[in-house]
């Protein structure tokens, strides 16, 4: 039986329809494979696996038994480019794609419209996609990683979006969704969409901070703490580490522990509390100079190494607020004090190297860059500034190269795209 001839039609590409008994029944038992809709997923070429993030689908309680409603209407998404539903193309995979878009762009307000549906559809939605698809979690979840792995970030996140939606604080999806935004913020910094990057990096702090709000598992407090170390938020990252590392006292946690992870987290605390990186100074320090307030980073940076003059994190600060300040001796000294503590890193020393390059000490600054090249070897920033070096000595078929291979990495870099395609370009090094 055809679905109701009078259809609603709704915003965008759903609209909402009757389904009769027979053909609820007739859709359940069709296996057609997914082949319309946003959250469409195929495997890699090679037929790959993607490697697993967090998926709890064990912990997800069973579903009651699912009981028809003819008076409740069903979201349906069309077909790109249609505006009406034509009764005989429709497919279970339509109305999952509905329900699914409905669920992940469900407004909170009680009693007002979904899409043009009904708030209080929603559990009435929910249990219709789990009897039409029970292994929609690890077939969805699945497919986000893999397109995350295949830097298709927007579909990866529309679809952890629709899981969000079909399964409204599940610690794993919530887990997934904010490592995919880190990820993606990752990917915009390393094309040195720096503006973009800043942006994503929020929106994944926020998305941990979500995560970390619903009984969070094992995974997220570390995957959190990791996240928030990345960020200098030292404070937020020991909360995260000192929560995993301790889990270990709690049977029922115990088994969900890795022996090796766990190890990390507790260098990583005693490391945090040794150096005092959770200070107040040194967290608006870092703030400060992110936000491009360098002055006021260097007050509270400064505060922070009159009480530990030892600690390199402080002086690398310092360091690379005097280098954005066009200060290059000031910040090569402090740099090269952060080094002499113990932060010889491929940060630091890409920072030193841009201190010298200013200063026209080009074979200093190409040794920094080369060591930490070999330590990082797909650091597009580097990379990069080999170029930028390379061109300020007039070597310009060494500097093509090290651009080719920042497009490479990177097709979208837009210093590397610059230098590649106009050698006239202003050579400015990337910090």
């Amino acid at each position: 039986m055809p679905p109701d001839a009078g259809t609603e039609q709704g915003p965008g590409s759903i609209v909402f329809i009757h389904l009769s008994g027979e053909l609820l029944d007739r859709i359940r038992t069709r296996t057609v494979p997914h082949e319309h809709g946003p959250l469409d997923h195929d495997d890699d070429e090679d037929g790959r696996e993607a490697p697993p993030f967090p998926r709890a689908e064990d912990e997800v309680p069973e579903s009651p038994p699912f009981v028809f409603d003819p008076a409740i209407p069903i979201p349906v998404e069309l077909p790109p480019g249609e505006r009406t539903l034509r009764p005989e193309t429709l497919s279970p995979e339509m109305i999952l794609s509905g329900m699914l878009r409905l669920l992940a762009n469900a407004q909170e307000e009680s009693g007002g419209p979904v899409l043009g549906g009904n708030p209080r559809w929603r559990d009435y939605y929910r249990s219709l996609v789990l009897a039409l698809r029970p292994g929609i979690l690890p077939e969805l979840t699945g497919a986000a990683i893999l397109k995350s792995r295949n830097g298709d970030f927007a579909l990866a996140l529309e679809i952890l979006t629709a899981l969000k939606g079909l399964y409204p604080g599940s610690p794993p999806v919530l887990l997934n969704r904010a490592m995919v935004l880190e990820e993606r913020a990752d990917a915009l910094e390393r094309a040195g969409q720096e503006t973009a990057a800043e942006g994503e990096y929020l929106a994944a702090e926020t998305a941990y901070g979500e995560a970390l709000a619903e009984h969070p598992i094992p995974d997220t407090l570390f995957s959190a703490g990791q996240f928030f170390l990345k960020r200098r938020d030292y404070s937020r990252a020991l909360v995260c580490l000192r929560a995993y590392a301790s889990l270990e006292d709690q049977d029922e946690e115990a088994e969900a522990l890795d022996a090796e992870k766990r190890e990390n987290a507790l260098v990583l605390v005693r490391e945090i509390e040794e150096r005092g990186l959770e200070d107040e100074d040194f967290r608006a320090a870092w703030e400060h100079i992110r936000g491009g307030r360098e002055r006021e980073g260097m007050e509270s940076v400064r505060r922070f190494l009159e009480r530990r003059p030892g600690v390199w994190n402080g002086w690398f600060l310092l360091g690379w607020a005097l280098r954005r300040l066009e200060r290059w001796a000031d910040a090569r000294s402090a740099l090269e004090k952060a080094l002499e503590l113990g932060g010889d890193n491929s940060d630091t020393r890409n920072e030193l190297a841009i201190c010298l390059m200013e200063m026209n000490d080009y074979p200093g600054a190409r040794r920094h860059l080369e060591t930490a090249l070999r330590r990082d070897a797909e650091n597009i920033k580097i990379i990069s500034n080999l170029g930028v070096l390379a061109m300020r000595r007039g070597n310009k078929g060494e500097a093509a190269g090290f651009f080719r291979t920042v497009l490479e990495l990177e097709p979208e870099d837009p210093l590397a795209r610059r230098y590649f395609e106009d050698s006239g370009g202003t050579d400015r090094a990337q910090g």
